[in-house]
């Protein structure tokens, strides 16, 4: 079994390729570095490291070693930082965000009920856009979004928002008086898109390739934001699938929102990245399930 200081003396070395860098970053001697790499040679049974007066490199058996152990060494680290912050109780600062207007009431409501159980964390809310959502999550500029499902590549909470679907068109548009109308209709109308930057399965959901008895569906212009998609439809240059709150959130005198009768619900709730599982996170995942009533 390797000692702590063996593991971080060679991973600074594989890293620094420099005895006296090496030693001057961990604070010990370089006749210490010196000897605990030979050390783990004779235990290993090989060289780790290639070295002369002038340079040093890691032989094959050393690149493997280090590679094995990075990831190992990683999650030791979050793991002793979970065990300090349940010591701790949850403190600190947490990120949290929303993506759609009308999901901030339900965030609102989770930061509430995460407040009182926790008082000494710092929440911080803010909105993000469909084109920086995702880059927010993985630069770590927040830690926390409430947004729709299904958002990939991404840890999911439980679903705490539900609304129907309803189609918007042009108000002149042909389908504008309808009471309701199947998503077979997606077949014969250009089907407005989202950016690029959103997740192929996300678009699946809201603006699918085919209808349910496989028709395809002809793709209309790229919106940037969903604000721009609206004013697309209501130019009549496409449809555009949508959750009901629009009518309320996002209400235009060019646009109508008709029902779609046999479309399955959107779910909203939060997501985070999965490195990114701490103790603040799972609370207010827990306070968000609890506030919104949701199983």
């Amino acid at each position: 079994m390797l000692e702590r200081l063996e593991i971080e003396i060679f991973l600074t070395l594989a890293e620094e390729l420099h005895f006296g860098r090496t030693a001057e970053r961990l604070l010990i001697t370089t006749g210490r570095v010196s000897q605990v790499i030979k050390k783990l040679e004779r235990r290993i049974g090989g060289p780790l490291f290639e070295r002369n007066s002038r340079s040093v490199r890691l032989t094959p058996i050393g690149r493997q070693l280090a590679a094995d152990l990075v990831p190992l060494v990683a999650a030791m680290e979050t793991a002793l930082r979970r065990a300090a912050d349940a010591s701790r109780g949850v403190t600190g600062e947490l990120r949290v965000a929303f993506l759609g207007e009308w999901t901030a009431p339900g965030l609102l409501r989770a930061v509430g009920l995460f407040g009182e159980r926790h008082p000494h964390c710092r929440v911080d809310v803010r909105e993000v856009q469909l084109s920086n959502s995702r880059a927010s999550l993985v630069d770590g500029s927040i830690d926390v979004l409430l947004a729709s499902f299904p958002f990939d590549g991404m840890a999911c909470g439980p679903a705490l928002l539900r609304e129907r679907r309803v189609l918007a068109v042009a108000a002149g548009h042909p389908l504008a008086d309808e009471e309701q109308v199947s998503v077979e209709v997606l077949a014969e109308h250009p089907v407005v898109q989202y950016p690029a930057v959103t997740s192929a399965g996300f678009k699946r959901d809201r603006t699918p390739d085919r209808t349910p008895s496989g028709r395809p569906v002809p793709k209309g212009p790229v919106g940037g934001s969903f604000s721009e998609m609206l004013t697309l439809v209501a130019m009549g240059r496409g449809v555009l699938p949508v959750g009901e709150h629009s009518r309320q959130y996002y209400p235009r005198p060019d646009v109508a929102y008709v029902p779609l009768q046999d479309a399955q619900p959107i779910e909203r709730g939060l997501v985070w990245r999965e490195g990114n599982s701490t103790e603040r996170v799972r609370e207010f995942v827990r306070a968000a399930t609890d506030a919104t009533g949701s199983p």
